[in-house]
């Protein structure tokens, strides 16, 4: 007994870490095919027992809330489903009612409501109780109705997705030496909604689909399918689902099964729920599991085969990704030979070695994993030099997961997110050139430095031969290149790359010393460190940039190509004066134009709210969001856009 609590122990603290690191920092450190093997061995034991801990898994829910978002407490508690592998169990739980079974979406699960036909909140599912504020983001959602023909008060509840399809083309677009920067839909589609910048969510091509109805301001229909077709009508996208009874159950599991193979959305299983809403609600629930539905999971297709290597893809951000090549096998119809083995913890944990026998299968059957090691001989060696540079690596560990990095800033694999950066809109602003362009200028040949975008027009007959690309594209890409050419001297430092300088930060050191490049370059630690909102620690990266023989030299190059213009200050009603943003905009057209602005006028903006800050600007001044509660807190004035514009004397 004493022996199994203890395994019971080890059991609880490792899944509760695995579920943090997966929800919380999109940062698996084991794979489904691990995390549902230990659980199922935690329920078999706590059965045998007969004792459960306080924090296990199997009846407390298992994610945390960012430490960044504003957050809000959800009205009830959002409880997990209970699992099954097996179709029985659903006819089983189904009885002689009738059900609707659907895909269980495999995203982000977000809480909408709406007042009087208009999106009013976007709350994530957080850890259940405490939902992170996504509102912003959730506007920016490719299939989000904003406004809706039903006027009164609306609760629902969706899945926010990137499909596969944009999921492959945004990797497409995004491919460095081989390397994906995007690991799977769900990490990019969590990371994408919890942007602070809801232009980066716009990019995204994220999508909600709504699986249920919370409450409305109506009479709600009873039927569950009613309620759907209800939803569809006000322009939701609701989630693809099926009537079922226990003696069409199999056969529809196995039309889904089928289905997933070419479906769009990511998926991880099914869901089925009994049809009759009053039933379902009255049969209550447990403390994680409501009793009106069940999760339906795949069972996966183990495949046993030798592994041959372990290669390691440098990726744009310096991460040195392990990625096992094993004989090729046929895996749900389709045949793999590599699988990604995403950290160091990861494969750590695995034992591999060269010529082991392991097991392999597909993720949610899509996405190739190894599952087991059967032999763990333990002898991969973790490289200590990039594949691609050569210079040292070092292995990092962040929220407990060890991951490996080439921290050579011009290592040519970082070459492309350098340029993408040095090619952006609040950078050099030089359209016509996305990442995928980038990518073939760099394999190529074309680019190896900032300097080689100025000379593109010697290379213009290969360029015009690209495919989509032709005479007047290659034009356009030139001519906003040789108007980049003049450029403020804030934006080219942003450019640059060096860690922690923003276009803000870029601004506070440039305008404290006149916009004088030769000034700015050769500043001192001292100088740097003196400034406010600079520090020590961005003090040092900044000397370690100007300081190193290549960026010199890349840096002399380019200056050539370039002429720096005087910033557009309007003046000085802001002097001295820091604002927090918060909410919606009105008056500009997004919140790096509004940031500008007040800069232009000699005032500051910062992301927190603190004792130095003067004015939180929120058009929803008597809110009760945790940045109004602080600035309240603190007696910092809370305006409105309008006061604020009246304060400059408009635009």
């Amino acid at each position: 007994m004493e022996e199994k609590l203890r395994r019971m122990e080890e059991l609880v603290e490792l899944l509760n870490e695995a579920a943090r690191q997966y929800y919380q920092f999109s940062s698996p450190i084991m794979s489904d095919y691990e995390y549902d093997k230990l659980y199922d061995e935690l329920v078999n034991l706590e059965k045998e027992t007969q004792t459960t801990l306080s924090n296990s898994p199997t009846i407390n829910v298992e994610t945390e809330v960012s430490a960044t978002l504003e957050k809000v407490e959800h009205p009830s508690p959002m409880l997990s489903l209970a699992k099954t592998k097996s179709i029985d169990d659903l006819k089983s739980f189904i009885g002689d009612k009738k059900g609707l079974l659907s895909w269980k979406l495999d995203g982000l699960t977000i809480v909408l409501t709406y007042k009087k036909g208009k999106l009013f909140s976007g709350v994530t599912r957080g850890n259940g109780i405490i939902g992170e504020v996504v509102t912003e983001n959730v506007k920016k959602f490719k299939n989000i109705p904003l406004e809706i023909p039903f006027k009164g008060d609306l609760v629902v509840r969706g899945e926010a997705i990137i499909k596969y399809s944009d999921f492959n083309k945004m990797n497409d677009d995004n491919v460095s030496d081989g390397e994906l920067q995007f690991k799977n839909p769900r990490n990019l589609c969590s990371g994408s909604v919890r942007q602070l910048d809801s232009s980066v969510t716009a990019k995204r091509n994220v999508n909600i689909i709504i699986f249920a109805l919370i409450e409305a301001d109506t009479n709600i229909p009873n039927s569950k399918k009613e309620q759907f077709d209800w939803l569809d009508s006000l322009g939701f996208e609701t989630v693809e689902r099926v009537e079922v009874t226990s003696s069409t159950m199999e056969e529809e599991v196995l039309n889904f099964k089928e289905k997933i193979k070419t479906y769009d959305i990511p998926s991880d299983g099914l869901v089925l729920t009994f049809d009759d809403s009053a039933y379902g609600e009255s049969l209550g629930s447990t403390a994680k599991y409501p009793k009106h539905s069940i999760a339906f999971k795949w069972k996966d297709e183990t495949v046993e085969t030798t592994l041959l290597s372990v290669d390691w893809m440098a990726s744009r951000t310096g991460l040195i990704n392990p990625v096992a090549v094993f004989e090729s096998v046929e895996i749900e119809g389709t045949v793999v030979s590599r699988a990604s083995l995403h950290n160091l913890s990861i494969m750590g944990n695995l034992h591999l070695g060269i010529g082991d026998t392991i097991e392999v299968f597909k993720a949610n059957m899509i996405i190739p994993q190894v599952a087991n090691n059967l032999t763990m001989s333990d002898n991969i060696k973790i490289p200590d030099k990039c594949p691609v540079c050569g210079e040292p690596t070092v292995i990092e560990t962040i929220n407990k997961v060890k991951y490996l990095y080439c921290n050579n800033d011009f290592c040519p694999a970082k070459l492309i997110k350098r340029l993408s950066l040095f090619t952006s809109r609040n950078a050099m602003n030089i359209d016509g050139i996305s990442d995928q362009i980038l990518s073939r200028f760099i394999s190529e040949g074309i680019l190896t430095s900032y300097r080689d975008l100025y000379h593109l027009d010697d290379y213009k007959d290969e360029i015009v031969n690209y495919d989509g690309f032709g005479e007047k594209s290659y034009q356009n890409m030139l001519d906003s290149i040789n108007k980049s050419r003049k450029v403020k001297l804030p934006n080219f430092i942003y450019a640059l790359g060096i860690p922690e300088i923003g276009v803000s930060r870029a601004k506070l050191i440039c305008n404290k010393y006149n916009n004088d490049f030769d000034k700015v370059r050769n500043l001192t630690f001292e100088e740097l460190s003196a400034i406010d909102g600079v520090g020590d620690v961005i003090a040092k990266e900044w000397i370690r940039y100007f300081t190193n023989e290549e960026f010199i030299h890349e840096l002399d190059d380019l200056i050539k190509e370039l002429d720096f213009e005087k910033g557009n200050d309007k003046g000085n009603k802001l002097q001295d004066l820091t604002f927090v943003i918060t909410g919606s905009i009105n008056n500009f057209n997004n919140r790096d134009e509004m940031i500008e602005f007040i800069e232009q006028n000699g005032g500051k903006v910062v992301s927190s709210i603190s004792s130095k800050v003067n004015y939180l600007i929120n058009n929803d001044v008597n809110s009760t969001s945790t940045k109004n509660r602080m600035a309240n807190e603190l007696n910092i004035k809370i305006i409105s856009e309008e006061e604020f514009m009246n304060m400059v004397g408009g635009k």
